[in-house]
């Protein structure tokens, strides 16, 4: 019967059904709008930028990425654009082409300065071996190179006693060449003393800390009777068995490795570019 239907539940209101029919109208026309406009791909990307920034969506940069702007002028960035150099980067690029030549040439002078005074230590330590001959075809002293150092090493055989530090009388008279050839020459002078690895232990020395800076002070003593020589070139060191020629494991070696050295440096008289003469008749001496 009629009155027996059920009521039917209350539906949409039928005002929705307009709505919506006029909002994909509008969707519809403005995607025609859409198909028929030219896309400028930098309005797009300006405003898709300035929707990423008002969201809050932004883009975490590392430190090292390097800055992709080419002006410090110009706040906007447009990848379509070419932006021209700004006057600051302009002067900040001369100055670094100018610094640039600047230390080439410097480089330069000092490499020139280098390879001089290379060459003069090579000739005075050539002088040196001249003059010692006899004594370094005895096997008392040597003399050797090492870049810008002429290192005079006197054996302690003749010129030490075993386990003492007071110079042979004969070896005297060799001192008395180098010292002659320390004074004509410019630098610092580093007087070192070695030992062997076997432990010493007197009423005088109780260690070969003692007796290698014994000996070294003992060569000093002795270049300083020249008065020619300036006490303030020289530096005394005792390194005992610290830093041997070759290893202490014959009797050879460890002969080899009782040693003082004299070590003519060059140093503040190349930094400040001074080109020092050496040769025979005298020399100017170089600062330490």
């Amino acid at each position: 019967m009629e009155g027996d239907c059920p009521k039917c539940e209350p539906g949409l209101p039928p005002w929705l059904a307009t709505f919506a029919d006029l909002m994909s109208l509008l969707m519809c026309f403005f995607v025609l709008l859409l198909s028929f406009a030219e896309l400028d791909a930098i309005r797009f990307k300006k405003m898709a930028d300035s929707m990423r920034d008002a969201f809050g969506v932004q883009r975490r940069i590392p430190v090292t990425e390097i800055v992709m702007g080419t002006s410090v002028i110009k706040q906007e960035f447009s990848p379509a654009t070419v932006t021209e150099p700004s006057p600051i980067n302009e002067i900040r690029q001369q100055t670094t082409r100018l610094e640039q030549q600047n230390l080439k040439v410097n480089d330069a002078m000092v490499d020139a300065v280098t390879e001089k005074a290379r060459q003069e230590v090579e000739q005075q330590a050539e002088e040196l071996r001249e003059t010692l001959k006899r004594e370094i075809k005895e096997g008392l002293v040597s003399v050797e190179t090492e870049d810008l150092k002429i290192i005079i090493r006197i054996h302690e055989k003749g010129s030490f006693p075993s386990g003492s530090a007071t110079l042979n009388p004969g070896f005297l008279e060799v001192m008395e060449r180098i010292s002659q050839a320390v004074a004509r020459s410019p630098g610092r002078v580093v007087v070192a003393g070695y030992t062997d690895n076997i432990p010493i232990s007197t009423h005088r020395f109780r260690s070969n800390w003692e007796l290698s800076s014994a000996r070294a002070v003992t060569v000093v003593h002795a270049l300083l009777r020249d008065p020619d020589i300036d006490q303030g070139r020289v530096l005394v060191e005792g390194h005992a068995d610290s830093n041997p020629l070759v290893p202490n494991d014959t009797p050879g070696n460890r002969a080899k490795n009782r040693r003082v050295e004299l070590i003519l440096e060059r140093g503040e008289d190349l930094d400040r570019g001074e080109t020092l003469q050496l040769d025979g008749s005298g020399a100017q001496e170089g600062e330490a």
